[in-house]
């Protein structure tokens, strides 16, 4: 602990000064000279100017030194170039038109620029059409013949930046319909959780997968659909190697097991047609549960991508177990067709 000081035994020296009265801070200060008004203030009056001598000109004070407008129409005359712009604003004339005294001070640049103006006045133009007919219709009335002649350079018609679109329409151009119809089921069986941003990315990566892989073996025992493209053109369009490979495993028909069809409660096999969706339908499933199936053989988010991409060669290829699948619910098809009246109301 620091050790304590006696303050009061130390000396101490306190200045103290007294407050002046009033009257003689007055009687001091009265000798003093006081500045001027305009010293003190941040303007000037007639009264309390400093005066100027006649030789002292700033550069406002010479009365014969013409106005800027002046001097822009001089050196626009020289130069050859237009004189100043006026007209910016409420124009001059509206101002001065009621004021004689206020036309008289003006600049001579601007009275006869004035005059100019009111012995010439431009015609009225209206800043608006008032044509009942539209520019669409009129654009639409023209033909659209007019400007495809033959020799002639392939222009659009007047009214138009970009060419007529033919009509009618593919159904790719619509927005609801711009991707295939395979490739937009497939897409959205892949989609988990309702994620169809990575959807959309696992079957780009499919359809990569397909583009850059080597051309299919096509196995003799298991052919593709009839009419299909020789198999080294196929990675040549990914999207007809993806629909070749589902229509190809896609099967005709589902077995539907109805119970009490015969009496007894016994459950009868019914084959039932599918159509052209649900037969696609059906095989992507099988083809999606041979790919989960698979094992991976990398990390990454294309990893399944890219099980699903292989499972569709080896598809194509005939290597794939959704051939047998297929195979087995044709085969129960073929023997529970007998079963096809009962199944019917009578």
């Amino acid at each position: 602990m620091p050790p304590r000081l006696n303050l009061l035994l130390t000396p101490r020296v306190i200045a103290y000064r007294s407050k002046p009265a009033v009257g003689v801070w007055r009687a001091q200060h009265a000798s003093k000279p006081q500045p001027t008004i305009c010293a003190v203030r941040g303007f000037a009056d007639k009264s309390t100017d400093l005066p100027v001598s006649e030789d002292d000109k700033g550069p406002n004070t010479d009365p014969g030194a013409p106005h800027v407008s002046e001097e822009a129409a001089a050196m626009a005359k020289v130069t050859g170039g237009s004189g100043p712009d006026l007209e910016q604003g409420t124009p001059v004339q509206e101002v001065v038109k009621d004021d004689k005294e206020a036309f008289d001070k003006l600049p001579q640049v601007m009275k006869d620029s004035i005059r100019a103006k009111t012995a010439n006045p431009k015609p009225q133009t209206r800043p608006y059409s008032t044509s009942a007919i539209r520019r669409a219709d009129l654009v639409s009335q023209e033909p659209a013949e007019s400007y495809l002649q033959e020799g002639t350079e392939v222009s659009p018609p007047p009214g138009l930046r970009f060419e007529l679109p033919d009509l009618p329409l593919p159904s790719t151009s619509n927005m609801e319909h711009r991707y295939d119809p395979v490739v937009a089921q497939v897409t959205n069986l892949l989609m988990r959780d309702g994620k169809l941003s990575v959807a959309q990315r696992n079957m780009a990566l499919i359809l990569q997968h397909l583009r850059t892989a080597s051309p299919p073996q096509v196995s003799p025992t298991r052919p593709l659909l009839p009419g299909a493209p020789p198999p080294s053109h196929l990675p040549l369009n990914p999207v007809l190697y993806l629909t070749l490979a589902i229509d190809s495993v896609a099967p005709l028909l589902r077995i539907r097991s109805q119970r009490g069809a015969a009496g007894g409660g016994v459950a009868l096999q019914i084959p039932v047609p599918l159509g052209l969706r649900q037969r696609r339908r059906q095989a992507m499933q099988w083809i999606l549960d041979a790919a989960s199936k698979k094992q991976s053989r990398g990390s990454g988010r294309g990893g399944f991508a890219q099980k699903v991409a292989e499972e569709l060669v080896s598809v194509v290829e005939g290597r794939s177990g959704v051939w047998d699948r297929r195979g087995a619910v044709h085969k129960l098809g073929v023997s529970a067709r007998a079963n096809l009246n009962f199944g019917r109301k009578r």
